[in-house]
């Protein structure tokens, strides 16, 4: 990654620090999602990168739509229903074109087995569509789906960019024991899953085959000790100043408005 950070984790520091997403970030290439051993499990080797966001590159690989799917689901971003059994999980993460820049209004319909593994074929529980924002985000609030016969844990879902095919895919847990003997299973298509405060919190950014222009390529860096200035392409390393102090930088990007060093922590230490 010659140093540089994820797409997703600038987009992330930024939101986190509350400012306004860019348009088109530059300089830095971002992957939907890292693997290592077939089922999820690390083993302490480097993880390969599956897919990456980059011109040329291939976009998140399609899975077979199964006999479950029903048109005209509910917009929502929460499946949850009162007093809903089951593991609680937030899915979180973003869409990008073939170009690493973020997709608004981007269609996303998902669809899962409740926590038995059964699936709603009459109504429309734990199935639910949203749209990505102009930051190319998303979220969904739901349970760890349950297992049925012959599949491991996953979710359904089907993306679609204004004007653009439907790709259908479905996403994955690591560290599931029938990751191993599920026939469909894909490493590439992965979440990053943690514990958190009695529930599950998991992320996956999508690529989609939409054609994009990159944007201008980052300027060159100052010498050390210079000025922080927008625009400006900071490699790991490099010092600057802001407002008097002195800041080092943790992430290789291009500067932006709203990623000053103090308010960009995820980017910048302060000495």
């Amino acid at each position: 990654m010659d140093g540089h950070p994820s797409r997703k984790t600038v987009l992330r520091a930024a939101l986190a620090a509350g400012v306004a997403t860019p348009a088109a970030l530059m300089g830095v290439p971002a992957l939907a999602r890292t693997v290592t051993a077939a089922d999820g499990t690390t083993n302490g080797a480097a993880p390969p990168l599956t897919p990456s966001c980059d011109d040329g590159d291939d976009p998140t690989p399609p899975q077979m739509e199964g006999p479950y799917f029903k048109p005209n689901s509910p917009r929502r971003t929460s499946l949850l229903e009162s007093n809903t059994p089951g593991v609680r999980l937030t899915v979180t993460g973003y869409v990008f074109g073939l170009a690493c820049r973020p997709l608004g209004g981007v269609l996303l319909d998902f669809w899962q087995a409740d926590v038995n593994g059964a699936y709603d074929n009459v109504g429309f529980r734990f199935r639910g569509h949203q749209f990505t924002g102009e930051g190319g985000a998303f979220t969904l609030t739901t349970i760890v789906p349950g297992l049925y016969p012959g599949r491991t844990r996953h979710l359904h879902v089907k993306l679609q960019a204004p004007g653009r095919p439907v790709l259908t895919t479905q996403l994955y847990f690591p560290g599931e024991p029938r990751n191993n003997t599920d026939a469909l299973f894909d490493p590439r298509l992965l979440m990053t899953v943690r514990d958190a405060g009695g529930g599950r919190e998991a992320a996956f950014d999508f690529v989609l085959d939409v054609p994009q222009t990159p944007g201008p390529g980052p300027t060159t860096p100052p010498p050390g000790g210079s000025t922080w200035a927008v625009g400006t392409a900071y490699r790991p390393g490099d010092r600057v100043t802001y407002g008097g102090a002195a800041y080092a930088c943790l992430q290789g990007h291009t500067a932006q408005p709203g990623w000053e060093p103090p308010r960009a922590p995820a980017l910048w230490r302060a000495g």
